[in-house]
């Protein structure tokens, strides 16, 4: 498998790494961890993600990687423990790292994050913004100094205020997610230059828009459920053509399109099997999409350039909300117009 280099970091990182949020108990535990760790490393994927607040995933990557010899990047985070959770309490903080070890089961973590640095009203981090001020800074720089952390990093789903904070040069890499996608462009505008000016690596979350880009919702978007934007309607309609056109799985014109940036370090795949991770690495040897597909997906995604104010982070196709429903209203509106056909 392709690697790229991560930043200003001393690491070639694969193209692909594992996220860890189903690296857990959501998904196959232990043993299927081990299954996915196992066949990661012998297809060159050499990272993998997790966090304290992705449910005990940092338990079960530690139980998998029991015992494992070959090279591998281990990130982690910072955020949601203990609890109640306080991130200017720098004792606070220090526990976690030490649970975060042990758990793991390692003697140091190759890139700690600051989780959720930016998300309005999340998490209280910083004293000051200019200069970047709060206890975590000053405690991942201890940390460094002792070797139980070799690089530091943001974790982040917003744009202008992780612009922000990557302009501190306070940090080796960034984790941006559900800003960067087939659809979704934001991040291109600010976050990926500013990460590039100031040499960070860019670790690309959610570039399948954790799960909405990559299972198909014609009715319901046909329907319009009461979330979606007449803009989005269209937009993701065109990009169903295309799928079609291409004759591409939309997880591999998901993964491509993001691997097509060379600036993009590693992409963390949220596999739950073994199998998963598979088809994502044969995916991905396919290389950069074609100049034709790349332009059209670029005049799509051109189709809705701001998202609507009011609609949801994840779109929430197939979920149930108003009584019966709008992963229901296609098949009721059907009913209704077979009804009124039939009186």
């Amino acid at each position: 498998m392709e690697t790229r280099g991560l930043g200003r970091t001393d690491l070639e990182i694969s193209v692909l790494s594992i996220g860890g949020l189903y690296t857990s108990s959501l998904a196959g535990g232990i043993a299927e961890t081990q299954r996915i760790v196992r066949q990661a490393l012998e297809l060159g994927v050499n990272a993998i993600d997790t966090a304290p607040a992705y449910a005990d995933s940092e338990k079960t990557v530690g139980e998998a990687i029991a015992g494992v010899d070959s090279p591998l990047i281990v990130t982690t985070k910072l955020g949601g423990r203990p609890q109640p959770f306080n991130p200017q309490d720098r004792q606070g903080l220090r526990h976690s790292i030490d649970e975060s070890l042990r758990l793991l089961q390692r003697d140091h973590i190759d890139i700690l994050m600051v989780h959720e640095p930016d998300r309005p009203g999340q998490y209280p981090w910083w004293t000051s913004y200019d200069p970047l001020a709060g206890p975590v800074l000053e405690l991942m720089d201890e940390l460094k100094a002792a070797g139980k952390i070799r690089y530091t990093g943001l974790a982040g789903t917003t744009v202008t205020e992780l612009t922000s904070l990557i302009a501190s040069d306070r940090f080796d890499v960034v984790l941006t997610a559900f800003n960067y996608n087939v659809l979704f462009r934001e991040a291109a505008e600010s976050v990926i230059p500013a990460a590039i000016q100031h040499d960070m690596g860019i670790v690309l979350g959610s570039a399948f828009g954790q799960g909405f880009l990559t299972r198909r919702a014609d009715d319901e978007v046909r329907v319009q459920p009461p979330w979606l934007s007449a803009a989005r309607r269209q937009q993701l309609l065109a990009y169903y053509e295309l799928l079609d056109q291409a004759g591409m799985p939309a997880f591999e014109m998901c993964l491509r399109f993001v691997l097509s940036h060379p600036a993009v370090s590693t992409i963390p795949i949220g596999c739950k099997t073994a199998e998963h991770l598979e088809a994502s690495v044969a995916a991905a040897a396919k290389g950069p999409l074609t100049d034709d597909i790349m332009k059209r997906i670029d005049q799509i995604a051109a189709m809705v350039p701001y998202r609507p104010w009011e609609e949801p982070m994840i779109l929430p196709f197939g979920k149930n909300y108003f009584g019966p429903g709008i992963a229901n209203m296609g098949a009721a509106v059907q009913v209704g117009k077979l009804k009124l056909e039939s009186d």
